[in-house]
């Protein structure tokens, strides 16, 4: 029997990502890079950690081989403990038949073992693919204060994007009377923000008894947390107000990477009381060039810019030779961007090589802002020219 943990953390990192399109073709999108150093499930590590929570499991399930390789052992997130610390969990056989994860509420029942033997007061069930810096601790002091059985973080979100998210409805003193998942007409603008704090042992029953259901989709979202309020379960939204951002399509991905450069929200990777802590190379620091000019622009270690960036996230170990002009783009790691190459509102994927004088997206047009992605891997030509919107995979094996 392992020592009794008041609160675990249950890290949700098997999602496909498929709206990320050639992003995720090779790996799960909580392992996409983010932000010039980071991936997107250092967010939500770095958040355990600077909460407290130092046991963490990370379900795994869909291409889940770079994010294990970044994982490891944990070091980077100080969760390399010989007691708690990180664990991998993906799916496997057992002596009922189970495999895959079916839904969140499965993948979470398929580990109660692991859960049990640290007899924890409260689970924290959390998304890998989401950018943000909470306390959780806060959360789940929220929690016991209200006497709750689930508390589930919300925040608000324009009325026109509701129809995205499950809305809660409350109550003054906050009690949720009323759960709509992706609801056509929202009645509301408070969002679910995926992250959710239940009392064990009431989560326990639910879980098992959801597993039971044979017409269940063993989703939290769907099943769990409607069947909780259904039985009359004490249910509370928590409040939160702080930068989040879900970056579960391109769109999405690309303005939370412009976010970092805006005066406003650049503090969810610069504030020193509230570190992101990544698994970075060991790398030379960066080296910029006679002629090169760059505008408020982030360009981390190992880089070498010969070229014009404006407004631009570049990752390391990227070379921008003579002459390459690049704008509102995100150039991700070991890119080798070739003379007179021009790129404008772009996702660059790793390890690609962009020809000369190749022009890759475009300024945004009469039909609005649309971003060129480029797959991990690829080889644009010489003289190439890749459309505002087109996406582009040249890559058959995953590049680590």
């Amino acid at each position: 029997m392992i020592k009794k943990n008041r609160c675990i953390a249950m890290l949700l990192a098997g999602g496909q990502g498929s709206r990320l399109h050639v992003l995720t073709k090779n790996i799960a999108k909580p392992a996409v890079p983010f932000g010039g150093k980071y991936r997107i499930i250092d967010f939500t590590m770095s958040n355990c950690i600077n909460s407290g929570i130092d046991v963490v499991g990370v379900l795994t399930q869909y291409q889940p081989l770079v994010l294990n390789r970044y994982i490891r052992n944990g070091l980077p997130w100080d969760l390399d403990r010989l007691y708690g610390g990180v664990y991998i969990l993906p799916p496997y056989q057992q002596s009922s038949g189970m495999a895959w994860y079916k839904g969140t509420a499965n993948a979470i029942f398929q580990n109660i073992r692991f859960i049990e033997q640290y007899s924890p007061d409260y689970v924290l069930i959390l998304s890998g693919d989401h950018i943000y810096s909470m306390d959780y601790s806060k959360m789940i002091e929220y929690h016991e204060e209200k006497g709750a059985d689930a508390t589930i973080a919300v925040i608000k979100v324009p009325i026109e994007e509701a129809s995205r998210f499950g809305i809660m409805n409350t109550a003054p003193d906050g009690r949720i009377v009323s759960f709509e998942e992706k609801p056509k007409v929202p009645k509301n603008d408070e969002a679910s923000m995926g992250i959710y704090v239940f009392s064990w042992s009431k989560l326990k029953k639910y879980l098992i008894e959801d597993d039971a259901n044979p017409d269940s989709s063993n989703d939290f979202g769907k099943n769990i947390i409607p069947q909780m309020l259904n039985s009359g379960e004490k249910m509370f939204a928590y409040p939160f107000s702080g930068y989040w951002k879900d970056v579960g399509t391109i769109d999405s991905l690309w303005e939370a990477n412009m976010d970092l450069l805006n005066e406003g929200t650049s503090d969810i990777i610069n504030n020193p009381e509230w570190r992101i802590y990544a698994r970075n190379p060991v790398c030379p620091p960066q080296y910029i060039g006679e002629g090169a000019s760059l505008k408020d622009t982030i360009v981390s270690e190992g880089s070498e810019i010969y070229g014009t960036i404006d407004h631009s996230v570049v990752f390391y170990k990227v070379f921008v030779d003579k002459d390459v002009y690049i704008k509102d783009s995100i150039i991700m790691q070991d890119a080798v961007i070739k003379k007179g190459a021009r790129i404008v509102n772009a996702i660059i994927g790793d390890h690609t090589v962009i020809g000369e004088n190749a022009i890759i997206g475009g300024e945004e047009g009469p039909e609005g802002r649309k971003i060129a992605v480029i797959g991990s891997g690829a080889v644009i030509s010489d003289n190439e020219t890749v459309a505002p919107g087109e996406m582009i995979d040249r890559s058959d094996e995953p590049i680590i």
